[in-house]
């Protein structure tokens, strides 16, 4: 088979045609595969796109190449973007945790909540309000049930001061105050405070009655009982005033008889409370009331005997009284005379204790609140019960073991 060869001729530019008509110019293909054009077509967007990803990630024209490192740090950049904010996780965990600062209350019994609404919208009277605080079984909660003990309002410290010294019936008087004071809700401190020395028996009998104590020492010594009791207290109220202890104080004896219900009173006083206390003659023959005799909470005169109506300011028992803390040791809140610190007096007769003391409290009886409401009935006792000739072992314990006369089979 032949094969036929064409060459190629020459481009005559100058050639004729018979028809008179002339070449069409023919560009010559460009080897650039990227030629700059003078605007892009509007008609394919598509173009100019492929044109700038395959510029970005082929890497044509170095003589550009700060530029093809910025748009490619931009695109990668979009990309990761994009990316991070695409959601992979189910919608329940990409709902926005609630940073709201609303406390949302605690889940409260139901019982609690609709006694407080009945104390709400149902008047209490005040007889009522204070047989309900009083009681214990009751609660000190208004409106509450004879069921409930909750209480809706924090009760206050009481602070019971007693001195004790070594005698016959130590042991007993201890025991049961401490007894009594176990019953009572707290909080509650006692503080006990001896002479010279910390007995061992009485740190014993302390840790034993299960109630939050503190044990002091007062330094002045005094063989006389009146002095030392003075003493006493006042180095539990420079105790009280040193540490600033908040609450009640009250000067409790251990030889008187408590009943629960003057504790429970005691955390409804304010300023300064008085109540009448029952006291049996040095002569053991006859009951004497001391105290006040109030009108509600006023107090409008006192009960006391012939001897003394006459001599003293306030007829008061120490037990007969209690006192807010803080005016030992905040005097500016109570807007006290005097910034000199409330103590005993050991320079007065026996029996003026209690109201030189109470004058530096008090001015009259019109800061004075009487507890229980109306003051109607004993709520402790001081009855004189002491033994003064029976013999105190030492160390509470006999030298000599007891002989039994029956053999336990």
């Amino acid at each position: 088979m032949a094969s036929i060869r064409r060459t190629l001729s020459p481009p005559y530019h100058d050639r004729h045609y018979p028809n008179g008509e002339t070449q069409v110019p023919v560009p010559a293909p460009s080897h650039k595969p990227f030629a700059a054009s003078a605007k892009p077509s509007s008609a394919s967007p598509g173009v100019g796109a492929c044109r700038f990803l395959a510029f970005v990630l082929l890497g044509k024209q170095p003589r550009r190449s700060w530029r093809r490192s910025l748009y490619r740090c931009l695109l990668f950049f979009l990309f990761g973007f994009l990316f991070g904010m695409t959601p992979f996780g189910h919608v329940n965990e990409l709902q926005a945790p609630d940073f709201s600062l609303d406390i949302k209350p605690p889940n409260v019994n139901v019982n609690v909540d609709s006694r407080l609404e009945n104390a709400i919208h149902r008047p209490v009277r005040r007889d009522e309000f204070l047989h309900k605080s009083l009681n214990p079984e009751v609660g000190a909660g208004v409106g509450a049930n004879s069921g409930g003990s909750s209480d809706l309002a924090p009760r206050k410290q009481l602070i019971v001061v007693t001195p004790t010294y070594s005698r016959a019936a130590q042991a007993y008087f201890l025991n049961r105050l401490g007894q009594v004071l176990r019953l009572v809700p707290p909080p509650l401190l006692w503080i006990v405070v001896e002479t010279n020395v910390v007995s061992a028996e009485t740190a014993d009998i302390l840790r034993k009655s299960g109630v939050m104590y503190r044990h002091l020492v007062c330094a002045k010594n005094s063989m006389d009982i009146k002095d030392r009791g003075v003493h006493q207290r006042n180095t539990a109220l420079e105790h009280i005033e040193h540490h600033k202890l908040d609450g009640i104080v009250y000067f409790a004896d251990d030889d008187n008889i408590y009943s629960l219900e003057l504790f429970h009173s005691l955390r409804h006083i304010r300023h300064f409370g008085t109540w009448p206390v029952a006291m049996l003659a040095q002569s053991k023959n006859k009951a004497i009331l001391e105290g006040p005799v109030c009108n509600g909470s006023q107090v409008i005169g006192w009960h006391t005997n012939e001897k003394s109506k006459r001599l003293r300011r306030f007829h008061v028992d120490m037990s007969g009284f209690a006192i807010n803390s803080t005016i030992l040791w905040d005097p500016k809140r109570w807007r006290r005379r005097t910034p000199h610190p409330i103590r005993q007096l050991d320079t007065v007769k026996e029996g003026f204790q209690e109201t030189t003391f109470i004058e530096q409290v008090v001015e009259d009886e019109s800061q004075m609140e009487g507890i229980p409401f109306g003051c109607p009935r004993i709520i402790n006792w001081h009855l004189h019960l002491e033994a003064r000739k029976f013999i105190y072992p030492k160390g509470w314990l006999f030298d000599k073991n007891l002989e039994a006369d029956l053999m336990v089979m």
